[in-house]
């Protein structure tokens, strides 16, 4: 205490003077209309600035929140899209039904582990069998096919990436629906490249055409896979296509797990149409 009375005493002037000042600028801005409004505009756009400062803060703090929200929300959506439904009542006559049922939701879940530069590559995500994740269920982002669940514990699971030697996709051209296996193109290891394979050599194929799901496997149809960039032939009646794919996978992080309402049953009749030949 003592020396702060002394520090106080030895700048007493300076501390009268700063006092002084500060009362003949509020007698000032209280008595003339004009310094008044401009001392009331600068304070606001400070007061907006610091306040604006606060909030780019705080919104980078909650990015992790904000993004499983709106991830959350597109899951929503997406099991909204008609093709994500099914319609369970059959046409009689001219009489047609448009009711829809949900066929395909979707589990969002966070990427924590992922591999694109080895021949066959992996993404583990943080949701598991307590989510209601299970193998051989197909997994996409926001632009496109991810892979298929390979292995499942109860908080996490692996994917088999696109990105794998042995993940074949159905997948069609957008303009013609001819359809064929989607494959990784393993050459150079590119993480962006893609073939189409068995598409008939009688079909048209234009560069930047659209290739989407064709709904023949995992998928629901019509999600978009990638563009075409160029062809060639493979043998005598069939195309390879090289497509550049949507998805950017050194990018990626957030994935939806696709749950399909009838894949049990639809495995157990080809299993069983397979056992029967």
């Amino acid at each position: 205490m003592r020396n702060l009375w002394i520090f106080i005493s030895k700048f007493s002037n300076f501390f009268l003077f700063i006092l002084f000042f500060c009362l003949s600028v509020i007698l000032i801005i209280r008595n003339n209309g004009f310094q008044r409004a401009s001392a009331l505009n600068s304070s606001n756009a400070f007061i907006g600035n610091v306040y604006q400062k606060i909030d780019n803060f705080t919104q980078y703090l909650n990015l992790k929140q904000t993004n499983r929200f709106l991830s959350e929300e597109n899951a929503y959506l997406r099991s909204q899209l008609k093709t994500s439904q099914y319609n369970d009542l059959v046409e009689q006559d001219s009489v047609l039904d448009t009711l829809g049922h949900t066929q395909y939701t979707y589990i969002v879940a966070r990427i924590i582990s992922n591999s694109i530069h080895q021949k066959n590559n992996y993404l583990t995500i943080n949701r598991g069998s307590n989510q209601g994740i299970e193998k051989g269920m197909g997994v996409i982002s926001s632009h496109g096919i991810v892979g298929i669940v390979l292995n499942v514990s109860p908080h996490f699971a692996t994917i088999q990436s696109l990105l794998h030697a042995d993940t074949r996709i159905s997948a069609s051209l957008a303009n013609s629906n001819a359809y064929g296996s989607l494959v990784w193109g393993t050459e150079n290891y590119n993480s962006q490249m893609a073939v189409l394979r068995d598409i008939p050599n009688h079909i048209k194929v234009k560069p930047g055409e659209d290739v989407v799901t064709s709904g023949f496997s995992l998928f629901p149809p019509g999600i978009s896979v990638g563009k075409v960039t160029k062809t060639g032939k493979s043998g005598d009646s069939f195309l390879d296509i090289e497509i550049k794919l949507n998805n950017d996978f050194n990018t990626i992080q957030y994935v939806y797990v696709i749950k399909d309402k009838f894949a049990a049953e639809k495995q157990k009749l080809e299993g069983d149409s397979v056992i029967n030949e």
